[in-house]
């Protein structure tokens, strides 16, 4: 039945599908798939990835709207927050919000904002300019009027890029995140984080898959950036550019 679940996950198979190909019904299959969740996120600790308070450089933060759920007669879809490394390794996650939230809002109520904010590490994100610039959080010079202004652009959408070719090889290792989900809301959150696990898993495994196209990601209205920010960021464009 372990297998069921699986392949649900891995081929994109909704569990109808899984039902033609095995024994069991579908409230069987939904049941295991849950329970096969479940017991991975209980073991999450020897494979979870995550900002460590030493990381002393820059990693990539970007907000992606596409996991949606079946509810009712609708859909609804769910805002995922990711932070990715140079090595497209998953390093920080938040699955919980309803589409139609903000990007800004989730981060800003995020366990991981609030470490930023307490000054555990030493790196930064970068983020879009849907996001405020922070002295932690760098976003692109909206208008930039110098050549040092312009390479920090060049550089930080190379550096952002990052994330971008994550959630393609997310996608292509489990496919079901290209397909609606049928499963319920709760059940959904569940398998976005299951499924993240499972990612960091086969990266470290080395257990590749060929990247795909990913398209760009529409980036929300600019928001007003802080002072502290907006000096950070051309102190640090000064400094490195």
């Amino acid at each position: 039945m372990n297998s069921a679940a699986i392949r649900t996950c891995a081929r994109g198979e909704i569990q109808d599908d899984a039902v033609d190909l095995s024994e069991f019904s579908q409230p069987t299959i939904s049941l295991v798939c849950k329970e096969v969740a479940l017991a991975i996120i209980g073991h999450r600790g020897q494979w979870k990835k995550c900002l460590h308070p030493t990381v002393n450089k820059t990693v990539s933060l970007l907000i992606f709207m596409q996991y949606v759920a079946l509810v009712k007669k609708g859909y609804s879809s769910i805002n995922v927050q990711i932070v990715s490394n140079e090595k497209l390794e998953i390093m920080d996650k938040v699955a919980h919000w309803r589409g139609s939230t903000h990007d800004s809002r989730i981060f800003n109520e995020s366990r991981l904002k609030q470490r930023f904010e307490g000054g555990e590490f030493k790196g930064r994100l970068l983020g879009d300019s849907g996001y405020a610039c922070t002295p932690y959080l760098f976003t692109p010079v909206l208008h930039p009027a110098t050549i040092k202004e312009e390479m920090y652009n060049r550089a930080h959408i190379h550096t952002r890029n990052s994330v971008e070719r994550c959630f393609g090889v997310w996608k292509q290792r489990f496919r079901c995140l290209l397909r609606v989900f049928t499963t319920k809301l709760d059940n959904t959150k569940l398998y976005i984080v299951t499924l993240a696990i499972l990612y960091n898993i086969a990266m470290q495994k080395q257990d590749l898959v060929p990247e795909a196209v990913e398209s760009s990601v529409p980036v929300t209205k600019a928001l007003n950036n802080t002072l502290r920010g907006n000096v950070a960021r051309a102190a640090f464009i000064n400094e490195n550019f």
